[in-house]
Order: C-alpha cells, then sequence, then structure tokens
C-alpha cells in the first residue's frame, strides 16, 4: 500500500487564492493523499471556500493569527507518514509529490525532500503564470515533502520566527544529522502580489533572518 502524504495549508484572509491553492493539491499525480486546512482567524470567505470542496478537504479553525502556529496545529492533526506544506497564494506542479516520493523509494534513509522554487505573477486565476527570474533551491516549507520522523527528531517550528520559521527549522535540522535532498525540478511557485508578506513586512523579515544567522554563528562558536 502506498504511504499516505498530507497535504497543510495554513489560511487568514486567503479567499483571493485559496481556491487556486487547493486545487494544485487535488491535482496532484501522487495519491493517496490528505489536505488540511488550517483557518489562523479568517474574517473573510476562506473557511467557506475550503469547505466548498466537501469531503476532499478537512477544515480546522485555530485563530491565533500566526501561520507558523497554524502549522504546527495542521501537524497534529495529520496522519499521513509524510507531511507537505503549501502556503495559500502558491501553487505545487502536478508532479511535487511523486517526483519527491520517487526520491524516498530510492533512498529509505532519507528525511526531507525539497525542490526548486520558482516566482511568478498572475493578473487572475484565468490568466497566463509570468515568471520572476530563475528558479531557485526552496529550502522552504513550500517545496519541501518531510517525513513524519524527521519533525520527531527536530521537533516542530518554531514560532517565534514568524517569517524564517523554515530556515530555522532547517539548520535544526541540519545539527541533527537529517539527510536533505534537492531535486533539480521546480516543484512550487510562489506568488508575487501585493499582500506579500515579504513586501508588507520585509523590514522586520530581514531583521529577523540577521537574528536568527547570528545566533547560530553565536551557536557555533560557543562549539568551538
Amino acid at each position: 500500500m502506498k504511504p499516505l502524504v498530507s497535504c497543510i495549508i495554513p489560511t487568514r484572509n486567503g479567499e483571493r487564492y485559496l481556491g487556486q491553492a487547493i486545487e494544485s493539491l487535488m491535482a496532484q499525480t501522487w495519491q493517496p493523499i490528505e489536505i488540511i486546512v488550517v483557518d489562523d482567524g479568517s474574517s473573510d470567505r476562506s473557511v467557506a471556500i475550503a469547505a466548498g470542496f466537501g469531503k476532499a478537504v478537512r477544515v480546522a479553525s485555530h485563530p491565533v493569527a500566526n501561520p507558523v502556529i497554524a502549522r504546527n496545529h495542521g501537524m497534529t492533526l495529520a496522519t499521513g507518514e509524510f507531511l507537505g506544506f503549501l502556503d495559500q497564494d502558491d501553487l505545487w506542479i502536478p508532479e511535487k509529490l511523486a517526483l519527491q516520493m520517487a526520491a524516498f523509494d530510492d533512498d529509505p534513509t532519507l528525511d526531507v525532500c525539497v525542490g526548486m522554487i520558482q516566482r511568478f505573477t498572475q493578473a487572475s486565476p484565468q490568466d497566463k503564470m509570468t515568471m520572476v527570474g530563475p528558479a531557485v533551491p526552496g529550502y522552504l516549507s513550500v517545496a519541501m515533502l518531510a517525513r513524519r520522523r524527521a519533525f520527531g527528531r527536530v521537533g516542530a517550528l518554531d514560532p517565534v520566527y514568524f517569517h524564517s520559521d523554515s530556515a530555522e527549522w532547517f539548520l535544526r535540522a541540519r545539527a541533527r544529522g537529517i539527510g536533505v535532498r534537492l531535486l533539480p525540478q521546480t516543484l512550487a511557485y510562489h506568488r508575487d502580489h501585493d499582500s506579500n508578506r515579504s513586501l508588507t513586512h520585509g523590514n522586520s523579515s530581514r531583521k529577523e533572518f540577521l537574528r536568527l544567522l547570528k545566533s547560530k554563528l553565536d551557536r557555533e562558536r560557543g562549539c568551538g
């Protein structure tokens, strides 16, 4: 029997793009999957949009207004052997899970698999996607697929890092000897739009990332 993959989407006021994100999960060529949408205190139609997909999508509420906590809550609800994450405004290619699961089949000791991420813009879901810049290595939750056991060893995402939770988790994973494989294919599309956190909270995002790097360097100096 093929292992179940749990796909977790945190959402907060994501009605603009949430439906398209869910559709990209439902279009996955790998099955079986379970889709969990964790509503993070939305005041728009996000819950109704997710519920509109019927039994294919499990909708949970966790109104804390922190997407990292919402991802962690989704993990507590997930029943799959493998865990993947998608943001409410991003997309997966249809073959994302199939390509990553093939990597796990090739190497049973592998704990985490990531791929490339491509930025894009799109005026509406019906319009053509316009690529922005080259694809880059995706050491982010949106491009990762991990065995559940990896989170058992590394721990959950740290909600203290509102913007850099993925980077902080991968640093912990590396310190614990977790194996990570980078695939050359573009597996996820990151949408550029006027409400991106990287744009609306750019200054605090940069400060948080620099604080994370400083903490890492301080630990390494202390160990030395």
